[in-house]
């Protein structure tokens, strides 16, 4: 009687496929944690070839190594009754699989915990400062406390933060509308504030000017007169000691410049003869 060949190669295959549910490996970026009938053993394994019992128990894996985490945009209100809205994002990681597995079950249970408390605490830190410490003065210390604190609520689901940041700080949409509006309306107010001293000082720059220049022009028509009358003054003295010295010698100069009047710019002029115009003088 001859034996069934594939016997032994299915025994093989059984045998082999049992050994390959025996081993697992454990990348060094990953612990591992066996469960078994559902229910997790409470031993961590770490990077490695490990064994196990076959079809009563499997793996998980958990990554180690530091995870990042972005919390969507909420909004927060701080003690002077500001609202703005926060950013944030945390840095994390794994230290008890096995409270991890038991709490949270996996990465994106522990993240909706995570955003949970993050929330919570910078909702109640920023609530204790005015936006200016918020957003300048205050913005490190309140970092470090929101992490230290955080970071204590999350180790009873085996998750140790490592820091929580604030991206960007922004004032919600209604706010900045209103915000730039008021600064709109504050920047046209100075500036016609401006105009207005700017216009004040020129009218008197300009009033100081006309007053100085009619100043001026007054006390140069009156040094002008004062200097005409002199002259005047002079001239009649010349004139007069001229014709007591020599009646005649003036009486013909008188002659001569009458005479140029009456004949200057080509003038044309029709006399009677004799006239004693052309007379000269004796």
């Amino acid at each position: 009687m001859s034996k069934n060949p594939m016997v032994p190669i299915t025994l093989l295959l059984i045998l082999l496929a049992a050994g390959s549910q025996c081993f697992f490996t454990v990348h060094q970026t990953q612990k591992a944690l066996i469960l078994q009938l559902g229910e997790p053993l409470s031993r961590v394994y770490d990077a490695g070839l490990h064994l196990k019992l076959p079809f009563v128990q499997n793996v998980i894996y958990f990554d180690a190594r530091v995870l990042d985490y972005e919390a969507r945009s909420r909004e927060a209100f701080t003690v002077d009754k500001k609202a703005i809205v926060l950013d944030n994002y945390a840095r994390w990681h794994i230290i008890n699989p096995l409270q991890f597995y038991q709490t949270t079950r996996n990465v994106p249970g522990a993240q909706a915990r995570l955003d949970d408390v993050v929330y919570s605490q910078l909702r109640a830190l920023v609530g204790a400062y005015t936006l200016t410490e918020v957003v300048s003065s205050h913005r490190a210390d309140i970092m470090k406390e929101v992490t230290n604190k955080v970071s204590d609520l999350m180790k009873n689901f085996g998750v140790e933060v490592l820091d929580v940041r604030i991206k960007r700080t922004d004032l919600p949409a209604e706010n900045q509308r209103a915000i730039f509006g008021r600064m709109r309306a504050e920047r046209e107010r100075q500036a016609k504030q401006y105009r207005s001293e700017g216009e004040e000082e020129s009218t008197r720059i300009r009033s100081d000017a006309d007053l100085q220049r009619a100043v001026i022009l007054a006390e140069a028509s009156r040094n002008a007169q004062v200097q005409r009358g002199k002259g005047d003054a002079e001239a009649a003295a010349t004139y007069a000691q001229v014709y007591n010295k020599s009646p005649e010698f003036y009486a013909y100069v008188r002659w001569l410049e009458s005479m140029r009047n009456s004949f200057k710019h080509n003038s044309k002029m029709v006399l009677s003869t004799p006239t004693q115009l052309l007379a000269p003088q004796e």
